[in-house]
């Protein structure tokens, strides 16, 4: 059996047959939901991480356990079976233990991306959202609009989805459903868009992130053209070029204050909610949303979209958003101590902090910014835009403070630091440091805040970034 296509089926009704499967990696805020979803289904699943072996984030693979994933160190000791399917990231390199274990065994193998697009394709209603930004979002959004009307959709997501989590299952990251719609977030930085064959497709937005704007231009246009429907942002003028190329039945459009099938219009900010009118076919629908920001309501305009491709109605659609609270990570206030806010967010690309910090600026305080760059790699390639953007983003009395690039491991070239992008920025008049340590900038960030602040903790695959925040919280309480 094709580890890729774990079903086997030629029809929706056959009883599903899954081989057992571990990952390598299985922590990763893309690995974790696909193996939570193929777990929920049924197949034996287990898994080994690098950070369960360095004890980081411990509830997170204590989840894990309790829903039946058995766990072993990185070490190659999980892996005894060639009839083991190993699944691995992309940033899996061959000489991980677990690797060479299931080299030397001739395990079947699949990358993450691989085998989730097998699931997503075989069935009747995948749903796929892509665009540099926004993508976790918006799928959680069509999720909970889709179980809010009862389809009992299956949710991939990259981030906790907060509707979704309880004590029980507090890394609610994925949802499993019985029903027919399959929703997920795709991925473009790896190519593996590629793969997928969605009904319904959406596209946020085509900006620099890990690849070239012709390759993104090329992979999205690739994407939305197969989808029976696709749900596209007017505004985004790379994303609605792309849309100009399919035939219009096939096209919804959505924009804030400009022509589009569904148009956002008088946006009302609140410190963590928003308000706007909803224009669509000549009917205006006021829509309430318990998440900050103008790019929240591009994130609800596509969820519209894709709901009401997928027979919802449009006051179904409008009257779960109202209860829609968002993810973790983004925008997320962990606390306040002292009239200071502490506030967790995802932002790692030149869009993503655009936005967070324009919907932080909306309101008064200073910022003090902590960010984690994501990587080597990704800071050479964004380099330039993330100068511009926190150059021309930065008000004169916020601070930021850079930290050391994420790193676990393998090998990579440093051709670009934080110490050259806070460099750059300083040259240009803004408050801006690098300090490699986190635990120094935390403290700095925290001895430098006064009443009215808002301390913003931003990085993306590094989970440890919202237990420094919540230790912020703590040390400004003390």
């Amino acid at each position: 059996m094709d580890i890729t296509n774990p079903s086997d089926q030629t029809a929706a009704d056959q009883p599903a047959y899954f081989p057992a499967y571990f990952f390598v990696g299985i922590g990763g805020s893309g690995m974790m939901p696909l193996a939570m979803i193929l777990a929920g289904r049924g197949a034996t699943v287990a898994g080994s991480d690098r950070n369960l072996d360095q004890g980081r984030v411990p509830a997170k693979f204590d989840d894990l356990a309790a829903k039946g994933v058995a766990l072993f160190p990185q070490d190659g000791s999980g892996i005894v079976s060639a009839d083991q399917h190993v699944v691995a990231s992309a940033a899996i390199e061959p000489t991980v233990p677990d690797m060479i274990a299931a080299a030397a065994l001739g395990c079947p193998r699949a990358t993450r991306a691989e085998l989730l697009a097998s699931l997503f394709n075989d069935s009747r209603l995948p749903i796929g959202v892509a665009g540099t930004s926004g993508k976790s979002t918006v799928t959680g959004m069509i999720g909970w609009i889709l179980h809010t009307a009862g389809r009992d959709p299956t949710v991939m997501n990259g981030a906790v989805m907060k509707n979704f989590a309880t004590p029980d299952a507090p890394f609610a990251s994925a949802l499993v459903g019985a029903g027919d719609t399959f929703v997920s977030e795709v991925d473009e930085s790896d190519g593996s868009i590629a793969h997928y064959a969605p009904r319904i497709a959406v596209l946020n937005n085509v900006s620099l992130d890990h690849k070239s704007l012709d390759e993104l231009r090329a992979l999205f246009g690739t994407f939305i053209a197969k989808a029976e429907t696709a749900v596209v942002n007017a505004n985004d003028p790379d994303a609605a070029a792309l849309a100009a190329r399919l035939p219009r039945g096939q096209v919804t459009t959505f924009a804030i204050d400009a022509s589009a099938d569904l148009r956002a219009e008088n946006p009302k900010p609140e410190p963590f909610a928003i308000a706007f009118d909803l224009v669509s076919r000549g009917v205006r629908t006021r829509v309430k949303l318990a998440v900050p920001g103008r790019h929240n309501v591009a994130n609800a305009l596509a969820a519209i979209g894709a709901a009401m491709a997928a027979d919802v109605s449009l006051p179904d659609a409008v009257r779960a958003l109202a209860s829609f609270t968002g993810l973790r990570r983004r925008s997320d206030l962990v606390g306040e101590a002292n009239g200071v806010a502490v506030i967790d967010d995802f932002g790692h690309n030149p869009d993503k902090i655009a936005a967070t910090l324009d919907t932080l600026h909306a309101f008064p305080g200073r910022l003090l910014i902590l960010f984690q760059p994501h990587g080597y790699d990704p800071l050479k390639v964004m380099g330039t835009e993330l100068v511009a953007t926190f150059v021309a983003r930065l008000a004169p009395e916020d601070l930021l403070v850079l930290l050391d690039p994420a790193y676990y491991g393998g090998t990579v070239t440093r051709e670009v630091t934080s110490a050259d992008i806070v460099a750059q920025i300083a040259a240009q008049g803004r408050d801006a440091r690098h300090i490699a340590d986190r635990a120094d900038a935390a403290a700095l960030l925290v001895a430098e805040a006064r009443p009215g602040d808002r301390i913003v903790v931003m990085g993306a695959r590094d989970d440890t970034l919202s237990l420094l925040a919540a230790t912020m919280v703590e040390s400004l309480a003390g």
